[in-house]
C-alpha cells in the first residue's frame, strides 16, 4: 500500500521543512475547520470516528495490515505487541463510550452543539434541556497542537480523536522517526472522510528545532505536549502568552497484590495478569508498571511470585515476542542484570533474578528491600514484599505525586478502601491489574479532564 502524500509527514525523507511551510500548514488547517469542521455535529464525528475503529479491527483492513506488517521495523514494537495494543485502543470506540465521555467531561453530550442548560439555576421556560435561566456552551481552540512522545502511539491517537470532538484543526508533530502510526492513523480519517482528513497535519522532525517550532507555536491556540518534564519546561519558555498549555510530564506506575488472591488457580490468573501489564507496549508507558508489591503472609511468597511472574514471561516471550532493541538500550538491561546477579550470589536470601536466554527480552528481579525501583522498563520489572498497602506506599514516598496508575488485585471487599487510600496518597487512577495500559476511552490523563482542559466555556444568562 502506498500512502498518498497528504501530509508533511509523507514527504520524502530527504525533504526540508521550513518555517515557512509550517505557517502555511497552520493556515491551512484554519481554513479547512471554517469550511469543513466548524459546524459538524457531534454525533456525525462520533460516527465516523466509530467507523474508522471498526475498519482498523478488521483483519483485511489496509492500514491495519500496513501497520502489521511495517510496525514492527518502524516501530520496534512485535507484530503481536501492535496488534493487541492497537486492537485494545480501537475496541474502545463505541458510540455509548463516546457518549459516557462527553456527559463526563461536559455535563451534557449536547454542550458542543448548543447551548444547554445549566442545572440548579431557576427555571426559565423555552431553555434547550430543563429549565434554567442559564445555558452553556464548550468551544474548542481554532488551531490544536499536539507535542507528541515517541515512545508509544496511543497517546497521540487519542490526542487527535478529542481534538476533532472539539472541532479543533489539529497539527500533530511527531518525535523523529516516530510518526508511522500517527500517519496511518490520519490516512484512515483521510479516507473515511476526505474533508475531516484536511483538517489534520501530521509531521516529524528533531525536538528543538527553534524556526520550526516559533512558527508552529505563533499559530497555535493551545498546546498539549508529552514528555520529560525537562522537555515541557522549554517549551512553555517558547510559547506566546495567549496560548494555552496543557503538559503531560513523567510518571510512573506500579501494581500490589493482596496476598489473599494468591491460592490455588487464583494464582495462575494473576500472575496471567501482571505479565498483561508488562507485555503490553513493552512497559513503554507512563501507566506500565515498574514495580509489583506482593503482600507477605499468604500462600504464594512474594519470591515464589516472582520465579512465577518470571516462567510466565518466558511463555509471553514464545507468543508475544518483545521485539528488537537498539544496542544502547540492551546495553542497559545487561547491565542492570550484572548488578543484580552479583547480589544474588552474594545475598541469596534478599536478592533473586530470572532472565530470558541468550537475550535481554525479559527480567524479573526479586529484592527483600522495598523501596520503590526505576526499572529500566522493555519488560524489566521488580517484584517485591510488603506487609500492607501502606508499606508500599511508604515505599514509594520517592515518587508520590508522580504515580499515574496503580494496578490492583484484591478481595472485592477490599476494593474500594485501598482505592481510597490510593487517591488520598496521590494516585490518579486505580485499575485492575492486567488492565494498567488500557485505560477506557473517560480515563482522567494526569486526574484531569480530558475533554474539559481542551474547550472555553461560554455562558448565556437569560432574564
Amino acid at each position: 500500500m502506498n500512502l498518498p502524500n497528504y501530509f508533511l509527514a509523507d514527504l520524502p525523507p530527504e525533504a526540508v521543512l521550513s518555517p515557512a511551510m509550517v505557517t502555511e500548514a497552520c493556515r491551512t488547517l484554519k481554513r479547512n475547520r471554517a469550511q469543513y469542521l466548524a459546524q459538524r455535529s457531534t454525533a456525525s464525528l462520533v460516527g465516523v470516528l466509530c467507523d474508522v475503529a471498526e475498519a482498523w479491527l478488521k483483519p483485511d483492513n489496509a492500514f491495519r495490515r500496513l501497520a502489521l506488517e511495517s510496525g514492527p521495523e518502524k516501530t520496534g514494537f512485535s507484530q503481536a505487541t501492535l496488534q493487541k495494543g492497537l486492537d485494545n485502543f480501537f475496541h474502545q470506540f463505541t458510540p455509548e463510550n463516546f457518549h459516557a465521555l462527553l456527559v463526563q467531561e461536559l455535563g451534557d453530550a449536547r454542550r458542543l452543539d448548543r447551548f444547554v442548560a445549566c442545572g440548579g439555576d431557576v427555571p426559565v421556560a423555552g431553555v434547550s434541556g430543563f429549565g434554567s435561566n442559564r445555558a452553556a456552551l464548550a468551544v474548542g481552540p481554532e488551531l490544536l497542537v499536539h507535542i507528541a512522545a515517541g515512545n508509544l502511539p496511543n497517546p497521540a491517537l487519542m490526542s487527535m480523536v478529542l481534538g476533532l470532538l472539539t472541532r479543533s484543526a489539529q497539527f500533530v508533530k511527531c518525535a523523529h522517526a516516530a510518526a508511522f502510526l500517527p500517519r496511518l492513523f490520519a490516512h484512515s480519517i483521510y479516507d473515511a472522510d476526505t474533508k475531516l482528513g484536511a483538517c489534520l497535519e501530521i509531521a516529524e522532525w528533531h525536538g528543538g528545532n527553534v524556526e520550526l517550532e516559533a512558527a508552529l507555536f505563533a499559530e497555535a491556540d493551545c498546546v498539549t505536549a508529552t514528555g520529560s518534564d525537562e522537555t515541557l519546561a522549554a517549551i512553555r519558555l517558547c510559547l506566546p502568552v495567549k496560548t494555552r498549555f496543557l503538559s503531560y510530564g513523567h510518571r510512573v506506575s506500579f501494581g500490589f497484590v493482596a496476598g489473599a488472591v494468591l491460592h490455588g488457580s487464583h494464582t495462575r490468573q494473576i500472575i496471567s495478569r501482571a505479565a498483561d501489564d508488562v507485555v503490553a507496549w513493552n512497559q513503554l508507558g507512563c501507566l506500565s508498571p515498574h514495580v509489583v508489591y506482593v503482600q507477605t503472609g499468604g500462600e504464594v511468597s512474594p519470591e515464589k511470585f516472582a520465579e512465577l511472574l518470571a516462567d510466565e514471561l518466558e511463555r509471553r516471550e514464545q507468543t508475544e515476542p518483545r521485539g528488537e532493541l537498539p544496542a544502547e538500550h540492551a546495553a542497559t538491561i545487561a547491565s542492570r542484570r550484572g548488578i543484580y546477579e552479583v547480589r544474588a550470589a552474594h545475598s541469596p536470601e534478599t536478592t533473586q533474578h530470572w532472565c530470558s536466554r541468550n537475550s535481554t527480552a525479559w527480567t524479573v528481579v526479586y529484592e527483600a528491600d522495598a523501596r520503590f525501583q526505576l526499572s529500566c522498563l522493555n519488560r524489566f520489572i521488580y517484584v517485591k514484599g510488603v506487609r500492607d498497602l501502606t508499606e508500599a506506599l511508604q515505599n514509594a514516598e520517592t515518587v508520590r505525586g508522580q504515580v499515574s496508575t496503580v494496578g490492583l488485585a484484591v478481595p472485592e471487599h477490599k476494593l474500594e478502601e485501598l482505592a481510597a487510600q490510593l487517591a488520598r496518597w496521590g494516585a490518579t487512577r486505580v485499575c485492575p491489574l492486567g488492565r494498567m495500559q488500557n485505560p477506557p476511552l473517560t480515563w482522567r490523563h494526569d486526574g484531569r479532564p480530558a475533554l474539559g482542559d481542551l474547550v472555553t466555556w461560554t455562558d448565556m444568562e437569560m432574564g
